[in-house]
């Protein structure tokens, strides 16, 4: 069967197929949500805001290509019948995507509003963590050359700033939008105090070594908060890794062979470990680098003998750079097995293997690692964000319109990650399945001579027939 996409003018069939079950998924959670409310006080004269939201979600968590395509998609008769549309331009999008934009921070808090009145969640831990997304086109101050997430960096990019409810709960609840050469420690103020207020005392803050520093965890202890991070090792910790088997040491994971140590401070527990498995990969990475380092000396020296220019990867391509190289490789007076121990001086630092996390809670060393561990929940909302609901590349122009289609893109998650939490069946089951699923629901529109319609639904499964026997799913 075709999609609709794929649809003519529906005068031209005596019937339409049409992929239905993420419109019903997404009507019945944005309605159940009420968030009517939430939009439509920003936009009262003119479209319907809501109907174009609703269409807008469904589009992302279906083919999700461009605003151009969502425009295509939209605007087909049995599209616009189905959302209760007037035909309309494409600018009107953009439009929507800037009304979004210019007042994403009250549309954040009013839908964590939403969100806690409707359910009753069990705790109020969250997880967070940043990514960085390309942005292509060069209008929006946003975009910045910076650490790139996606192995681009030549494109200009944004950052994102994900802060998500921690396990069994696991639902996104919060945004945040900064420039792409924003580092995380910087950005964590924005996002954590995006959801600070909807913490309950006590609550637990868990975020990576990239966010850390004394500043942030002092914010969050001003709160009357909890936290627990990783904490990059330095020279003072160098002391501890040395005499480390000289402690009473506590088996943690005898299957990765992972050690601790507990060390409490007055304001704060350093948790010590040491993983085998770490380790192993650590010293293969490590042995990896040196035999390329390695190589690529053997190559320069080749250059440096036969008189020859470096190879391109070794030059500075800059046409506005001039360069005069004087290069002279330690492979004169090495062989290669001294040149190979030389670089396992340099780079093997003896604390492969060490990490160290922190908190302001007194907890076990097991209970520790296991939160932590759970943390990676927040990075799995973040790659089915970017790689299923497909946030990236954004292909907009203004400040206003990144906000608005991140906004959506987030709205589009939160609804995936909803479904699981309502439905224990789905709670292991990926953002590209739960999509797939809903896709193959369709419904054939029949049209009658008597020019009535008649509606045949087709290609229920286990999936799908769970989330529309929901109650708050209207067929």
């Amino acid at each position: 069967m075709r999609r609709i996409q794929g649809l003519k003018k529906k005068k031209a069939y005596n019937k339409v197929y049409i992929t239905i079950g993420t419109i019903l998924a997404v009507n019945g959670l944005y309605d159940v949500l009420d968030f009517s409310t939430v939009f439509g006080k920003h936009k009262k004269n003119g479209f319907d805001i809501n109907d174009l939201l609703k269409a807008l979600v469904s589009y992302k968590l279906t083919d999700n290509f461009s605003i151009n395509k969502a425009h295509e998609w939209i605007n087909r008769d049995e599209v616009l019948d189905i959302f209760n549309l007037e035909e309309f331009s494409e600018r009107t999008l953009y439009r929507v995507l800037e009304i979004l934009g210019n007042n994403r921070e009250t549309i954040i808090s009013d839908i964590q509003d939403r969100l806690f009145t409707r359910y009753d969640f069990e705790h109020t831990n969250i997880n967070i963590d940043w990514t960085s997304i390309v942005l292509y086109g060069d209008k929006s101050p946003l975009g910045k050359y910076g650490y790139s997430r996606d192995h681009r960096p030549d494109k200009k990019q944004i950052t994102l700033g994900i802060t998500e409810l921690a396990d069994p709960i696991n639902v996104p609840i919060g945004i945040t939008v900064e420039h792409g050469n924003l580092h995380d420690q910087k950005h964590f103020m924005k996002t954590y105090q995006q959801v600070n207020k909807r913490l309950q005392q006590g609550s637990l803050v868990v975020f990576d070594k990239g966010a850390h520093s004394i500043g942030n965890t002092a914010m969050i202890r001003a709160d009357d908060m909890q936290y627990l991070t990783a904490r990059k090792l330095n020279k003072s910790d160098d002391k501890i890794i040395a005499n480390f088997w000289n402690y009473s040491l506590e088996i943690v994971d005898p299957e990765d062979g992972i050690y601790g140590l507990k060390i409490v401070k007055p304001s704060s527990v350093n948790y010590f470990y040491f993983s085998e498995k770490l380790q192993m990969e650590q010293l293969e990475s490590r042995s990896r680098k040196i035999m390329r380092q390695v190589e690529e000396a053997k190559e320069i020296q080749k250059s440096i003998d036969k008189n020859k220019k470096l190879p391109k990867k070794f030059r500075i391509n800059n046409v506005l750079v001039d360069v005069v190289y004087s290069l002279q490789t330690k492979l004169t007076d090495l062989d290669e097995q001294e040149a190979i121990k030389l670089l396992e001086e340099h780079l093997i630092t003896g604390r492969e293997g060490f990490f160290c996390l922190k908190s302001s809670k007194n907890l076990t060393l097991k209970e520790a690692l296991q939160i932590y561990r759970k943390k990676d929940s927040v990075e799995k909302i973040i790659n089915s964000l970017k790689n299923e609901i497909e946030i990236k590349p954004l292909r907009v122009w203004s400040d206003a319109s990144v906000y608005g289609a991140v906004i959506i893109g987030f709205i589009a998650q939160l609804f995936i990650s909803l479904m699981r939490y309502e439905f224990n069946e789905l709670k292991h089951k990926s953002t590209k399945f739960i999509k797939k699923s809903l896709l193959n629901l369709t419904v054939t529109v029949d049209f009658m001579k008597s020019r009535s319609k008649k509606y045949i639904y087709a290609n229920f499964d286990a999936i799908n027939t769970l989330i529309l026997r929901q109650k708050w799913v209207k067929s």
